[in-house]
């Protein structure tokens, strides 16, 4: 469990090099933002969270189901997970944010679609 990365992952550099060639600039992992969003685009006021399916429990998908060992601890932990996204998630539009959230499954499989729909909502509000 160690070796899991919880910055920089595949799909995350998938799609921040997909928005750089589209023109967009960002930050990264900004400490002063609630649950500290894995790409934020301060001009668009607007930030992404890119989610893995095992940890925050992406429904309906193959790798985001709990393990059949230690299934109470993975339940709980699994849950804080989900609450701590809520609460984050809840701030983040309270300070006038718009938050979206793209799940890594679907940055490998649709990342066209997603950045259709990602600059469809982002820039035109």
């Amino acid at each position: 469990m160690k070796k899991i990365q919880s910055k920089n992952t595949k799909p995350e550099l998938l799609l921040r090099s997909k928005l750089f060639a589209k023109g967009f600039r960002f930050r990264l992992h900004k400490k002063d933002l609630p649950g500290k969003p894995d790409i934020v685009l301060p001009k668009y006021k607007s930030v992404i969270f890119v989610h893995g399916c095992f940890w925050h429990k992406h429904e309906n998908c193959i790798d985001g189901r709990i393990p059949s060992s230690n299934t109470e601890f993975w339940k709980d932990k699994i849950q804080r997970n989900i609450r701590n996204d809520e609460l984050n998630i809840e701030k983040l539009r309270k300070i006038g944010w718009k938050v979206y959230v793209v799940w890594e499954c679907e940055v490998e499989k649709k990342l066209d679609l997603i950045m259709r729909n990602l600059i469809s909502q982002i820039v035109e509000p």
